[in-house]
C-alpha cells in the first residue's frame, strides 16, 4: 500500500488523477488506469462522482493506492495436454502450424488449461522440447493470434531459434497476410490504413484508433471477392498491434463478420451462426533461424470460414456492387462521427483492377 498525503498532492492541484499516479508510481498510464478501474485507488475526501482516471485533484486531497494480490504463478501445474495440432512444417528448430479457432495461445487468467502451450508440451515431449525464452507460461511462443483467429503461427523449439525469430518480428522482416470476411460493400478495391492504435478511452476491453497514447499501426488491404452483404479482404500487416486488423477494418466501416467486439450482431436469413470473427492468418514468411533459408507457408482455411463465405456468396440480401476504382488523390480521413479521444485512421486508396466476385 502507498499513501500520498494532502501535502504530497498540493502541488498537483488540477491535474488528472491518472497522470499524477503515472508520475509518482512510475507505471504506464494503462497500468494506472487498470488500478483505478479495479478499485485499488481511494481519495480522501471521496469525490461525489466517485474515483475515475480523469478525476481532477483538489487541494487537501490524499490518495491511497493498494496493489492487487498477485495471482499464483501459472507455470505451477502446467502439464502437457493431448490437443490435436495441424502441423504444416517441423524440424529440430521450429514448428509451423495452422492454429484452429477457439484455441487460446498461452495460459492466462481464465484460461489455465487447454491452451496451445499445453498442446505443444504434449507434442514436443515436455518442456525440454520448447524454447523457454518466453517464460514457463509462453514456452515456444514467439508471436500470438487471438483465441478466435485461426491460421499460421511459428513456434520456437530452441532458445536460439526464439531469439532469431523474435528479432525478425521486431525488425518487421516477417511477412504476414490475413483473410477476413468484412461486412458491407468496400468502396475501393485496395488501399492503406494508418492510424495509431491504443486502448479505447471508455471501453477498456477494446482497442481503437486514438489521437493520443497509441502506437503507429499500418495495414494494407485488397478486396479479393465482393459479395452482396460482405467482402473477402486480404490484409497485410506492416506492424503488429493488438487487434490491428479488427480495429482498422471496423474503423474503415467494414467490421469483420462475427466480430461482436468491434461490430454488431447481424442476422440474415440463410446465414449460419458466427461464433467467432472470420479472420484467418493465411500466409507467413520468415527466414529459417538456423539455415537462413526463406520460408513461406500457406494455412488452409478452416471449415467454418469456407462455409460462411459460401453462405454469404449465395445470400440474396441485395445486389452485389463493385468497389470503386481508387482515385489518384493522396491520403484522406474517413468520415467518422467525432468521439473524444478516438479518431479515424488515415485511408489511402490505391489503383487496382476490379476484384473477382463470388469466388471461393
Amino acid at each position: 500500500m502507498q499513501h500520498f498525503s494532502s501535502q504530497d498532492t498540493e502541488a498537483f492541484s488540477g491535474l488528472r488523477l491518472d497522470l499524477f499516479l503515472v508520475e509518482v508510481l512510475k507505471k504506464s498510464r494503462s497500468a494506472v488506469q487498470t488500478l483505478i478501474e479495479g478499485g485499488h485507488v481511494t481519495l480522501d475526501p471521496m469525490p461525489s462522482r466517485g474515483v475515475a482516471s480523469n478525476t481532477k485533484l483538489k487541494p487537501g486531497t490524499s490518495i491511497t493506492v493498494t496493489e492487487p494480490d498477485a495471482p499464483p504463478p501459472l507455470a505451477e501445474g502446467l502439464e502437457p495436454e493431448d490437443i490435436p495440432l495441424n502441423v504444416l512444417f517441423e524440424d529440430s528448430h521450429v514448428i509451423v502450424l495452422n492454429k484452429q479457432p477457439g484455441l487460446v495461445v498461452h495460459p492466462a487468467a481464465g484460461n489455465f488449461t487447454g491452451t496451445l502451450v499445453h498442446a505443444l508440451l504434449h507434442h514436443c515431449g515436455g518442456r525440454d522440447g520448447l524454447s523457454g525464452r518466453g517464460g514457463m507460461e509462453r514456452m515456444g511462443i514467439v508471436h500470438r493470434l487471438d483465441k478466435d483467429t485461426s491460421g499460421a503461427m511459428v513456434v520456437a523449439k530452441t532458445d536460439a531459434a526464439h531469439e532469431a525469430l523474435s528479432r525478425q518480428f521486431h525488425d518487421r522482416e516477417v511477412a504476414k497476410s490475413y483473410l477476413a470476411l468484412a461486412w458491407g460493400v468496400v468502396r475501393h478495391s485496395q488501399g492503406e490504413m494508418r492510424g495509431d492504435i491504443g486502448r479505447h478511452p471508455r471501453h477498456r476491453q477494446k482497442m481503437a484508433v486514438v489521437t493520443v497514447g497509441g502506437r503507429y499501426a499500418h495495414t494494407s488491404y485488397k478486396v479479393e471477392a465482393q459479395m452482396p452483404l460482405a467482402a473477402r479482404v486480404r490484409c497485410q500487416l506492416h506492424t503488429g498491434r493488438t487487434h490491428q486488423i479488427r480495429v482498422h477494418l471496423a474503423d474503415l466501416g467494414h467490421p469483420i463478420v462475427g466480430d461482436d467486439l468491434y461490430g454488431r450482431a447481424r442476422n440474415h436469413a440463410g446465414l449460419p451462426a458466427t461464433p467467432r470473427q472470420m479472420l484467418h492468418a493465411a500466409e507467413l514468411e520468415f527466414i529459417h533461424p538456423a539455415t537462413a533459408v526463406a520460408m513461406r507457408f500457406e494455412a488452409p482455411l478452416p471449415q467454418d470460414f469456407t462455409e460462411m463465405e459460401r453462405a454469404l456468396r449465395d445470400c440474396r440480401g441485395g445486389a452485389a456492387q463493385k468497389p470503386l476504382a481508387s482515385p489518384a488523390a493522396g491520403a484522406k480521413s474517413l468520415p467518422q462521427k467525432g468521439k473524444r479521444g478516438v479518431a479515424p485512421a488515415v485511408y489511402e486508396p490505391r489503383e487496382e483492377q476490379k476484384p473477382t466476385r463470388h469466388s471461393l
